[in-house]
């Protein structure tokens, strides 16, 4: 397939909760510049797809709160590749959207999906591995997930067992596992048949689009009642009344863990998905204690293992701390155990209980 045939979805609506208090429902992660570089996550992921994907041809879903910040961060992007959801409904319903925006445009249309706010740090092999992934799903009846080589027992992500290999990197996949304790996990990563769900698919529009009509009515019925205007200029109207009412479910739940043509293309390119604190500690230089400081002076005693993310002009002074969060958004202050974070999401549903949106 030529490359004029391909696409991406760069998903860019969510609030990334987990990184709070420094990514806001105003201001959510994927538009912040986290490791210091002048460019923001989502600038990073469209520099990085230009090599594999046109320019035209790149979309950003995200929230219809969030469009103007998307045309300033991509000015290049036309207006009409920035679709707004009119309300959160995960991943499916996003999914679902973008790829009969899509097949109405380019009906020989293939395509990756990925999220806005992760980091590869060996962009070479990234581009090598889309490329195989991008040729087997133009001649195979596939849907693909990116599988990443585990470094460590992680709780936080969801697990990709694979079986048979196909082609290459690619293997058939037998299960998918969500977060599993500790001790799963390190049973996962002993038996080297798991990998990380990287939440980066490619297929082509038309094999998601059959996938979610056989697995996934419910989603799949919303937008077949509005077929004739994808493509059109009704398309934008339709979106506004029928988006709301579809269910609020993931790809992966929806689709993934139910299609009978899922594959898991097993890659190794310094991925991180950024979705916490820890995640950036992992990243970020550190001095002779392990500790990691970021916008801020910080005179520390007996302390280790800990990131001090602090805005403004202000000097840390701490004792004694040992793997810790210390993030300063100016109006939020959180100090919390870095093996507590899972509850970061739970913080911030309590402080919205409280206090309203003041804080969120």
């Amino acid at each position: 397939m030529e490359k004029t045939h391909r696409y991406c979805v760069i998903m860019c609506g969510g609030i990334g909760s987990r990184f709070w208090p420094y990514s806001r429902t105003e201001n959510p992660k994927q538009f912040l510049d986290l490791l210091g570089t002048g460019r923001s996550l989502l600038q990073m992921s469209y520099d990085r797809i230009l090599s594999l994907v046109p320019a035209h041809n790149v979309l950003i879903l995200t929230n219809e709160q969030y469009a103007a910040k998307v045309r300033e961060q991509l000015p290049d992007i036309p207006e009409d590749n920035i679709l707004c959801e009119p309300a959160r409904r995960n991943t499916a319903p996003c999914i679902a959207w973008a790829a009969r925006h899509i097949a109405a445009r380019d009906p020989e249309a293939s395509m990756i999906v990925t999220p806005s706010d992760h980091l590869i740090t060996r962009e070479a092999e990234f581009e090598r591995s889309i490329r195989e992934g991008f040729d087997f799903v133009e001649s195979h009846d596939a849907l693909l997930t990116l599988g990443i080589t585990p470094t460590r027992p992680e709780t936080g992500y969801g697990y990709i067992q694979v079986g048979p290999q196909v082609s290459g990197a690619i293997h058939v996949v037998k299960t998918f596992t969500e977060k599993p304790d500790i001790e799963l996990a390190r049973t996962f990563l002993r038996t080297g048949e798991f990998f990380w769900n990287s939440g980066i698919f490619l297929w082509r529009a038309s094999t998601i689009l059959a996938a979610i009509a056989e697995c996934a009515p419910d989603v799949h019925n919303v937008f077949e009642a509005g077929r004739d205007a994808f493509g059109t200029p009704a398309e934008a109207a339709f979106i506004a009344e029928a988006f709301p009412s579809c269910l609020n479910i993931s790809i992966d739940y929806a689709v993934m863990e139910r299609a009978d043509n899922v594959y898991a293309e097993t890659v190794s390119f310094g991925w991180n998905d950024l979705g916490t604190w820890s995640a950036l500690y992992d990243i970020s230089p550190k001095n002779r204690d392990g500790n990691v400081t970021s916008g801020c002076q910080v005179l520390s005693y007996d302390c280790s293992g800990n990131i001090f993310a602090v805005r403004g002009d202000k000097l840390v002074v701490a004792r004694g701390l040992r793997d810790y969060i210390i993030a300063d958004a100016g109006d939020v202050l959180l100090i919390c155990p870095k093996e507590d974070e899972q509850r970061i999401k739970q913080m911030v549903n309590d402080a919205k209980v409280n206090y309203g949106d003041k804080y969120l």
